[in-house]
């Protein structure tokens, strides 16, 4: 469960999927607890002197102290402790799989509508001559998921239902259903969400936070967990910066204090400008 916004809290599972929309043999529940208040609602059978029974609702409001609160804190930090200790552990698994076979993994993440999947769409394009596998994670429908079949690249989506976002399992289900080639390269496209993704290592080999010039400096500072954790930012839509009050130098600047390893490509999916530093970048890794 995420200790930010509780998403493991009723997420009934989640489906990997064919853009065909065709079922794939990996499915499952995802292994988190959920929690519940203490406001219930209780029926029960009265016996009274006249021979008859009446069923009851009754609310109870139970009061607890302040041990009571610290215990359940203490419990739910060992559930959430114990779920990404899991996580971890299925990640190397998964890191171990990939450099044992040469492939390249990279999880792009960022917030809905940084240009994630146009980017990808034309990575795929400038890469033509390698062998590219996609993963594509969304909560619903398999809309990315048809764009990059479109392109003739081999690609599963995995729906996390109220899920925000991707984790080692799923990723691990879905490369075993993918089986890619030695030598290949691999892009996860995580959920859009700049907050729980940050928590789930999948075993990538490198972390892409993707942010446009719509979204304001503030970013890194507002999610510093996820820039901490990438290895590369990609600042897109730089073809809006004449239009938009965006500063490029200071979101760096801020990025920077979060995660002083952090590098930047400046890019515009839509015009191409800067496009090719992130190929180069990509070949490089790679070679």
């Amino acid at each position: 469960m995420c200790d930010t916004c509780g998403c493991g809290e009723g997420v009934a599972g989640y489906r990997i999927t064919k853009p065909s929309g065709i079922k794939n043999n990996h499915s499952g529940l995802v292994d988190q607890e959920h929690f519940h208040g203490d406001h219930h609602h209780h029926t029960h059978d009265h016996g009274h002197g006249s021979g008859h029974t009446h069923e009851h609702s009754h609310e109870h409001d139970h009061h607890h102290n302040t041990n009571d609160h610290d215990e359940e804190q203490a419990r739910r930090i060992i559930v959430e402790t114990d779920i990404l200790q899991r996580n971890n552990l299925l990640a190397e698994r998964n890191r171990g799989y990939f450099e044992a076979r040469g492939i390249m993994a990279l999880n792009l993440v960022s917030s809905p509508g940084s240009g994630k999947t146009t980017i990808l769409e034309k990575t795929i394009k400038a890469l033509s001559g390698y062998q590219i596998y996609v993963i594509e994670g969304d909560q619903q429908t398999t809309l990315d998921a048809e764009k990059i079949d479109a392109t003739g690249t081999p690609v599963l989506q995995i729906n996390t239902g109220s899920g925000c976002h991707l984790d080692a399992e799923m990723i691990h289900k879905a490369v075993r259903e993918l089986d890619p080639q030695n030598k290949s390269l691999l892009f996860i496209e995580n959920v859009g969400n700049l907050v729980c993704p940050a928590l789930f290592d999948l075993g990538e080999s490198a972390r892409i936070v993707i942010i446009s010039v719509t979204e304001g400096e503030d970013k890194p500072l507002k999610y510093p967990n996820m820039f901490q954790s990438s290895q590369i930012c990609i600042i897109n839509k730089t073809d809006l910066l004449p239009y938009v009050d965006f500063n490029l130098e200071q979101i760096k600047k801020y990025a920077l204090k979060v995660n002083p390893d952090l590098s930047f490509i400046d890019l515009s999916a839509r015009t191409g400008e800067g496009f090719g530093d992130w190929i180069q970048w990509i070949k490089e890794q790679i070679s």
